[in-house]
């Protein structure tokens, strides 16, 4: 997909090149089926069209905007008394949307500073003038803590509000002279009026909004309304930066990543980009400046290419975003480059120590957790390529083994785990570990012997006093350096299996006791039990409350039966 004054020599480049042509290009004419042509009006209409289309139907060999996530923005809703909040989705409602922020927290500064100058409501109720004069609506908290000046009951006029909502606007749009004016006047006012204190409240958040005026970075009072966009690449992606400046004030920066696709020079790529950011932002400055001519026609713009002064510095500082923001991205690429090396590494190793037929990229490992047998429960944890892959951990109730039987137990769970992985025709593992000894691993062995998984799956068993590791049908165990990659990764999964069979047997133990303890108690109901929980959050908590609390949740009479049992009285 392109965009051309001469279409036909614009197809004809991509047969003629011959050996010259880059691989992408060449594959793309292979692939090709027909040529479709849209005529527009204008170069300016084509590019507009081309970004649209793009966007649209992402074909495989364009230029991609590498842009998956959603964007925070700021949003003055179109209603009566609108309310001003923090979205990610924007809606063709009429309301208005500014942004999108590089992040929710500078929203939020931003937010918290509108909330401290100019108290709007947050409710969502329908403030018609109808319902308002018929009282329908009362005051909430926010009134009382002077967040919000009640329009709802007709404290605060439809006028004054949109005033406010204004001053929100320019404050929004970058334009920070007018909020200033206003808030000086509003606080000159009040003091005529003899309002010291509504005066001061004012003075308060004239030196916010000065504080925060201060943080933006002040180039020049002369620069009104201006954007800057420059633009840095490699092999395979470009960046381009760009700055927005608003009466002097650099109001927002945002850097762009592209992944091209074909042999795209830098001058589409920034004039692409370009058009995509004025439509992202909704900004359509009058001034453009950037590090080289360009052929894009934009209806009443002037473009600028600065080679001294307060443009040129700004340039130049545009320039290093996009540098600095180039070179992170390298270096993203290649620690990720790095982690999966590392990981395969490990792995290898892995599998010469363990003497297995394969890589272990799917390792589980399982273990048991009781006390004298009450409660028993067991974990089961997974690893892949030797980090863990916790969304695939899964924990057990033993339900067919009484007693403290761990053998029993560790049967009974690899039997339900490969029973329902085999039914299910899911990926079994390559190695399975077994959190103790010898009778532990032979209990997991049988079951496997069993499935007929045994020939499929390489299980093994570590002992905890000398971090043995053991075979089936071997009595000799294996000791592996102990600072090898291999006892590590085995050492993570044993811990982490028994950090999560425990989490789990603490809770069924907590569960229980708060359960068994308060029913043994004559008198507590289910209803009962719930108003002391939900007032005192746990059992120990009850037991530890004073007698006249307790009476005030569940009466005196149950309250001195409770105290009298959790202290080991007699009635």
């Amino acid at each position: 997909m392109g965009k051309a004054k001469n279409l036909k020599n614009r197809v004809s480049s991509y047969f003629t090149a011959g050996k010259n042509q880059a691989y992408k290009t060449r594959t793309m004419v292979k692939s090709a089926e027909r040529v479709e042509f849209i005529i527009v009006e204008s170069e300016h209409d084509s590019l507009l069209l081309e970004n649209t289309l793009i966007k649209k139907l992402q074909p495989k060999f364009n230029v991609m905007f590498r842009d998956d996530k959603s964007y925070a923005y700021i949003c003055v809703k179109k209603e009566r008394f609108p309310r001003v909040f923090f979205t990610r989705r924007r809606k063709k409602d009429g309301s208005l949307y500014y942004g999108p922020y590089t992040s929710k927290y500078k929203a939020k500064i931003v937010l918290d500073l509108i909330k401290q100058l100019f108290p709007l409501r947050t409710c969502k109720l329908h403030l018609s003038e109808k319902n308002i004069d018929a009282g329908k609506f009362k005051v909430c908290l926010e009134y009382h803590i002077d967040n919000c000046m009640g329009p709802c009951e007709g404290h605060e006029s439809e006028q004054d509000y949109m005033e406010k909502i204004d001053q929100v606007k320019n404050m929004l749009r970058g334009r920070f002279g007018p909020v200033k004016q206003h808030i000086k006047r509003q606080m000159q006012l009040e003091a005529e009026k003899m309002n010291f204190e509504e005066a001061h409240r004012w003075k308060v958040r004239l030196e916010a909004f000065q504080d925060y005026q201060s943080r933006s970075t002040v180039v020049n009072p002369r620069i009104q309304d201006l954007d800057v966009y420059s633009i840095a690449d490699d092999d395979t992606h470009a960046f381009v930066n760009y700055i927005k400046v608003v009466n002097g004030v650099m109001i927002n920066t945002y850097t762009l990543e592209l992944k091209k696709n074909l042999n795209d020079d830098k001058k589409d790529l920034l004039e692409l980009a370009i058009l995509n950011l004025r439509e992202r932002f909704s900004d359509y400055a009058p001034e453009i400046v950037v590090p080289f001519e360009l052929d894009l026609l934009l209806e009443e713009t002037d473009w600028t290419v600065p080679q001294r002064g307060d443009k040129k510095k700004l340039l130049d500082l545009s320039k290093k975003n996009v540098l600095y923001f180039k070179q992170q991205k390298q270096q993203q690429k290649q620690a990720r480059k790095n982690k999966a090396s590392r990981a395969e590494r490990i792995l290898k190793t892995m599998k010469e120590d363990l003497q297995m037929d394969r890589l272990p990229t799917h390792i589980e490992c399982f273990d048991n957790s009781n006390i004298q047998g009450t409660n028993p429960v067991a974990s089961c944890v997974v690893f892949k390529n030797a980090k863990p892959s916790k969304k695939d951990y899964r924990r057990f109730h033993i339900k067919t083994v009484e007693g403290p039987d761990d053998f029993a137990s560790m049967e009974e769970v690899v039997s339900r785990r490969y029973k329902r992985l085999k039914a299910e025709d899911k990926p079994l593992p390559q190695l399975v570990v077994i959190d103790g000894g010898k009778g532990q691993l032979g209990a997991a062995v049988r079951i496997l012997r069993e499935l007929e998984l045994l020939d499929q799956i390489s299980v093994i068993g570590i002992a905890k006093r000398l971090e043995e590791i053991y075979f089936p049908g071997d009595p000799v165990p294996l000791y592996i350096n102990k600072k090898s990659e291999t006892l590590k990764v085995i050492q993570h999964l044993r811990n982490e299996a028994h950090r999560f069979a425990i989490t789990f047997h603490r809770h069924m133990r907590s569960k229980n006791f708060t359960v068994s303890e308060l029913t043994k108690i004559e008198g507590v109901g289910p209803k009962s039990r719930q108003k002391l929980l939900s007032h005192f959050g746990s059992v120990k908590k009850v037991s530890e409350a004073a007698e006249t609390e307790i009476a005030e949740q569940v009466g005196p009479a149950l309250a001195q039966r409770i105290t009298h049992y959790f202290s080991g009285e007699e009635e």
